[in-house]
């Protein structure tokens, strides 16, 4: 067996034809180009490398952006005040802030002072509540675009096993929820569950997202699964590498996700989608 690849980078060069549409007739249809600002505090380069493609997409599809950069040892109160003013900013339509922040700044507290609405990464206990409540807002932007790339392979979620392996509040708790929404039966694994590789051997659908190296060895992965791996890590030759040791895994799994190009392109282009239903939700 040789897995099928479930190419991200592929199918969201065709969300970002279709969102471009979308946009052009919002516009055409007399209302302003959706409105997107993104908040960068550091010299992170991974996340500068993520608002670059971020802001690039925008460009790509039509959204109106602005970019605020600060510096590492900007302040809390300097953050805050920025947030309330694009909360108010009737040209805003969604907020981001780039995480993580570097080290004494209140991430939490930054995600909740950022308006619901507008709350375009899905982040806010507001959104996760909705989320969990099986009404649904604006929801994170990974968990959502995992959920759009099962869909497009036709997977058959109802009643399926589905293993998260990482429980952050970014993507593992999120994407659970996606998953029971979609009536897979779902278990969560973390740093203190016991015999992981059992765990995985049941997965009919496995969700890896830790950010550690090869964690999830390729022998684990039951036959005729569906591995989606979000972890992004550098070797030590440089190279992008998951979450899951990808060449053993493909040998055993019917699809799996690259890196790059499986998870990382549709969390891009979801925040794009949630920047439109953002405006059209405040139209």
């Amino acid at each position: 067996m040789s897995a099928k690849i479930i190419d991200g980078k592929k199918f969201a060069a065709h969300l970002a034809d279709n969102i471009k549409g979308e946009i052009l007739q919002w516009v055409t249809d007399g209302h302003r180009a959706p409105g997107l600002a993104v908040v960068i505090v550091g010299d992170d380069p991974a996340s500068q490398v993520y608002v670059s493609k971020k802001i690039k997409m925008c460009e790509q599809v039509g959204i109106s952006s602005s970019l605020h950069r600060f510096s590492a040892d900007t302040g809390q109160q300097e953050l805050i005040e920025l947030i309330d003013q694009l909360n108010q900013d009737p040209k805003i339509d969604g907020i981001l802030v780039q995480l993580p922040l570097p080290g004494g700044l209140n991430e939490e507290q930054i995600t909740e002072r950022i308006d619901p609405k507008k709350d375009v990464d899905g982040l806010h206990p507001y959104n996760l509540g909705r989320l969990a409540a099986q009404s649904p807002l604006l929801r994170p932007c990974t968990p959502r675009g995992v959920m759009t790339l099962l869909e497009n392979i036709n997977v058959d979620l109802a009643g399926a096993h589905a293993v998260v392996i990482g429980a952050s509040n970014l993507v593992g708790r999120p994407m659970a929820l996606e998953l029971l929404r979609a009536r897979c039966t779902v278990t969560i694994c973390h740093s203190r569950t016991r015999d992981l590789p059992k765990q995985v051997g049941q997965a009919d659908i496995l969700v890896v997202a830790v950010g550690q190296a090869g964690l999830i060895k390729g022998e684990w992965i039951k036959p005729g699964s569906v591995v989606i791996d979000v972890g992004t890590n550098r070797s030590e030759a440089g190279h992008l590498i998951g979450d899951v040791e990808f060449e053993a895994a493909r040998h055993r799994a019917a699809w799996i996700t690259p890196v790059p190009g499986g998870v990382g392109p549709m969390t891009v282009i979801t925040l794009m989608q949630n920047t439109l239903q953002a405006a059209r939700n405040l139209s």
